[in-house]
């Protein structure tokens, strides 16, 4: 059996032996992980680390073929912080928002996304693809953090109207991936983090005001092209987990380990059944700090709680340069075991 079809019998509760993805580790990590696994890149990591999945991200591999940003969220200044205002920090008017010089997806380009999904697929990989679509941390780029959730109060039609934007922005763009790549694609992989480390970052009555419209959106728009949604949200989301699970979502990632309430224990038994599970293995302390074998019994930990019909994986697909190879390898191991 290939990755791409055990990755479509996990997600049809079929499968007899769970999954694995060894994430995107981080550009800081990467040539020591490469020497180490006397791997050329990414791709050829994964397939010597017997990952099932390969993800066919569009930015990189120069989705936008302009020099100036996708988007132009701080006006051209850099960034300091995440509560820096945006060039819509202090904005009330819907107009002030539809004069702004929006990105147009026909300067998308992704030639170069497709021969990574062709590659992926010869090897016979699930290929994860679409656009990030990353629409809550752009609308809260262009405002600044604190004013963005402020702002849902006090100017919640600027706030929509930001939002509608940047969503067609993207819908757009996955209008021009999706019909060319076909079946090649396995499902739309595409993320937000919701979470902090201890709850979500708006109420729950904010998220279905203003996120999850959209987010429902952009599952539908997989579902059309009859792929699969996989939804990449860190933080401690339980509390709409059950929204997601409504809406359509296959398989949620990352699973921050040690976020509150997103403990494997917990949420293999209210959702086990209901979604698949990708990822779980905690990078805050194991992958950084223990040894392979601490690494190897998580691993199997994991196994049991969430069974066949579940996807090993980093609890953050960026493994950092604090994260041994010698854990990556033991993570690997034990979920092939």
């Amino acid at each position: 059996m290939n990755g791409k079809e055990r990755f479509h019998r996990i997600l049809e509760r079929k499968s007899d032996h769970c999954g694995f993805w060894h994430g995107c580790p981080n550009s800081d990590s990467v040539d020591r992980l490469y020497r180490y696994f006397q791997a050329e890149d990414d791709f050829s990591l994964g397939l010597k680390l017997g990952s099932d999945v390969f993800w066919a991200m569009p930015n990189y591999y120069d989705m936008w073929k302009l020099p100036t940003p996708i988007f132009n969220f701080l006006g051209g200044h850099g960034r300091a912080s995440l509560n820096q205002g945006g060039v819509f920090a202090d904005c009330e008017s819907v107009s002030e928002v539809d004069a702004f010089p929006w990105p147009d997806a026909a300067n998308c380009d992704f030639t170069g996304t497709m021969a990574a999904i062709d590659r992926a697929v010869e090897a016979g990989q699930a290929v994860l693809s679409g656009t990030w679509s990353s629409f809550f941390h752009d609308v809260c780029d262009f405002f600044g953090m604190e004013n963005y959730f402020v702002k849902m109060y006090t100017d919640p039609e600027v706030v929509t109207a930001v939002t509608e934007h940047v969503v067609d922005f993207y819908l757009r763009a996955n209008e021009m991936l999706f019909p060319r790549a076909g079946e090649k694609i396995d499902a739309f992989f595409f993320g937000n983090d919701f979470g902090s480390q201890l709850d979500l970052l708006v109420s729950p009555e904010l998220f279905d005001k203003f996120i999850m419209p959209y987010f429902v959106r952009f599952t539908e728009q997989a579902h059309r092209h009859g792929l699969k949604v996989v939804l990449h949200s860190c933080g401690s989301i339980d509390r709409v987990i059950p929204r997601l699970i409504d809406a359509g979502v296959e398989a949620l990632h990352p699973i921050q380990a040690l976020a509150a309430h997103m403990d494997a224990e917990s949420l293999s038994k209210k959702y086990n059944g209901k979604i698949v599970f990708m990822g779980g293995v905690d990078t805050q302390r194991l992958l950084p700090f223990g040894t392979p074998r601490q690494v190897r019994d998580e691993v199997r930990r994991l196994r049991s709680l969430f069974g066949p019909n579940y996807i090993v994986s980093p609890s953050h697909e960026s493994l950092l340069p604090n994260v041994p190879p010698e854990n990556v390898a033991a993570m690997a191991e034990a979920a092939l075991e």
